[in-house]
């Protein structure tokens, strides 16, 4: 099965899982090879007339960190039904009126090697204090690739799923 048919399959069974009501749709269902991330949007809330920005974030944010409390026990449940169907780990977060939040995710160890140049801008980072480790300042750097290569991150995602179902549709081995 290919990506897009798995993230299919997790979106549909999450929809169909979900109680009633707690997001505005289905939710996002983003799945690698260890994780499966689910982030719905919550109704937005009732905003007194004339609120100020800053009131209006924090009744967004209020509104995400209550959505977290009340919902605890069943997400604990359906995510362990997730987790023993699909053999991944879920992860949870809520957006509400621009602000979103995860409330647990994984942070696994990838294994690298990088020559001294690129060991160097790790450093760079670190000395500077824009991270702590080595490791803070490359996943800072996957972020910001990942930031300002949306566009091209797509179209190789898109080709990877071209590629996918040629595979799956090739004589098997």
């Amino acid at each position: 099965m290919d990506t897009s048919e798995v993230q299919a399959q997790l979106r549909g069974w999450f929809a169909g899982r979900l109680p009633d009501g707690w997001f505005t749709g289905a939710p996002e269902v983003i799945v690698d090879r260890e994780e499966i991330a689910v982030v719905g949007v919550l109704p937005a809330p009732d905003f007194p007339e004339g609120a100020e920005e800053a009131e209006r974030a924090g009744l967004a944010a209020g509104t995400v960190a209550r959505f977290r409390e009340d919902t605890r026990d069943q997400r604990i449940v359906i995510a362990r039904e997730a987790e023993h169907r699909f053999q991944r780990k879920v992860s949870w977060g809520a957006a509400c009126e621009g602000h979103t939040e995860m409330f647990t995710n994984l942070s696994v160890p990838v294994m690298t090697r990088l020559r001294q140049p690129e060991r160097i801008v790790l450093d760079t980072l670190v000395d500077s204090g824009v991270a702590r480790s080595r490791s803070d300042a490359l996943a800072w750097c996957v972020r910001l690739v990942g930031k300002n290569a949306d566009e091209w991150l797509a179209e190789l995602r898109e080709a990877l799923s071209h590629v996918e179902r040629a595979r799956a549709a090739g004589p098997r081995l």
